[in-house]
């Protein structure tokens, strides 16, 4: 079977909003996801992490919501809750009992349609704090945590909108005033930049009327403000770039990062079996040659990022032993990139079936079907594109792979960040 069996009715309400329907009365439960068009991308210089701290400010209480009764009110009717911020979407979703629908579109109408009455210098204060916070845990204080940080600033040229990280400068949050989000708020949060999924059981008709209830009077609001200019496609600026990092790790770790197609590229199903036959599981070849048979790894895989603004990215990650000579360890990453422009059928189908069975499992789940219907709707303006997105990939076949490889993968379009431990 080349294709998922999903038919999601897709509906737009007078003021922008696109809803999304994919019943599922199997289940008793309701999954309730909303994605903001509106990243890390978005933010302009000088204002970096406005689009993560925005999500922190989104549970900070709205006109008719005390500040921190969102989650209260979802767990004590026997729901869940989260929200995630990334390069090109910000989103969040409740997954509930399917009799309290009304409860989750209740809460995310009246913080979409009524944040800021309730947004004060006090609550921004306090999340500012708490997204510093974030990033000691996270970047600052965690072994090889600033690497992304690092991948980034050598892959992408200075003003693309992919060459800082979602959490951003501290030093821009800092600088950050009760105004200036504000006017983030107004520029994104708006119900046309936004995708409104609902999956599990109910009646398409039913739903589609409560969505118009809770979302139908809030105002359409201005276009956002264009995304940042990035040129389509390219290459790393400079050709092969090198950064060896000693710092406090506990083991030598390789990161070799390639600029490849955008999600949206027809050309992206191939970088993300690419992906696959490098590094998704013991059997790819970078387990193989690095952790069992050489023996100079105890880790190593590879991830395509699904991004779509002006092109996406690769990373191959390997993590030496403590013996490991990190040199060595880079010369082993760059032989299996070189390796890739030669692929057998074999590895190939066994790529294209790990890739495809960890979308079924997505789409099996109820919350995670309502992300992907959100994503491909946003990203795509189709969210019943995600039924044929199995037959894409069963589509990619050596020849593919091996072009790819020889176009993308080359040692010109690398870059590389190395840690070594500082008692090596």
């Amino acid at each position: 079977m080349n294709e998922i069996a999903l038919s999601p009715a897709v509906r737009r309400l007078d003021n922008g909003l696109t809803v999304v329907l994919a019943p599922d009365p199997s289940v008793p439960i309701v999954a309730v996801n909303l994605w903001y068009a509106v990243g890390s991308r978005d933010e302009r210089e000088g204002e970096t992490g406005l689009a993560h701290l925005f999500e922190h400010m989104m549970f900070q209480g709205s006109a008719n919501v005390p500040k921190g009764a969102h989650f209260a009110f979802v767990e004590s009717a026997g729901g869940s809750m989260n929200a995630s911020t990334w390069f090109d979407r910000t989103n969040y979703f409740e997954t509930m009992p399917a009799h309290c629908l009304d409860l989750a579109l209740w809460l995310e109408s009246d913080r979409m349609g009524w944040l800021l009455p309730a947004l004060d210098q006090e609550k921004l204060d306090n999340q500012r704090d708490v997204v510093r916070n974030e990033k000691r845990q996270v970047y600052d204080n965690r072994p090889y945590g600033d690497s992304q940080e690092r991948i980034q600033a050598l892959l992408f040229p200075p003003g693309h909108p992919y060459r800082h990280t979602v959490i951003g400068s501290m030093e821009d949050l800092g600088a950050a005033t009760l105004e200036d989000v504000e006017r983030f708020f107004r520029s994104y949060y708006t119900p046309g930049n936004a995708v409104l999924t609902l999956a599990g059981d109910f009646a398409p008709d039913d739903a589609l009327d409560r969505v118009r209830r809770y979302f139908g009077e809030i105002p359409r609001g201005a276009p956002p403000p264009p995304v940042p200019e990035a040129a389509a496609g390219g290459s790393v600026p400079g050709g092969p770039r090198l950064e060896r990092v000693r710092a406090a790790v506990p083991l030598p770790r390789v990161y070799a990062a390639l600029r490849i197609p955008a999600f949206t590229d027809p050309a992206f199903p191939v970088a993300d079996v690419a992906a696959s036959v490098l590094g998704d599981g013991r059997a790819s070849r970078l387990y193989r040659r690095l952790v069992r048979e050489r023996r100079i790894a105890k880790d190593a895989s590879a991830h395509a990022y699904p991004l779509v603004t002006g092109g996406s990215f690769m990373v191959v990650r390997a993590t030496g032993l403590a013996e490991t000579d990190p040199e060595l360890l880079e010369e082993a990453v760059g032989a299996e990139l070189d390796a890739l422009g030669r692929v057998t059928a074999e590895e190939v189908d066994r790529a294209v079936a790990r890739t495809g069975t960890a979308l079924l499992r997505m789409v099996e789940g109820t919350g995670t079907r309502a992300d992907l219907l959100s994503m491909y709707q946003s990203l795509f303006g189709d969210a019943s594109r995600l039924a044929g997105e199995i037959g894409r990939l069963r589509a990619v076949g050596p020849r593919e792979v091996e072009a790819f490889a020889s176009s993308s993968l080359g040692p010109g379009n690398r870059v590389v960040v190395t840690y070594i431990p500082e008692a090596a």
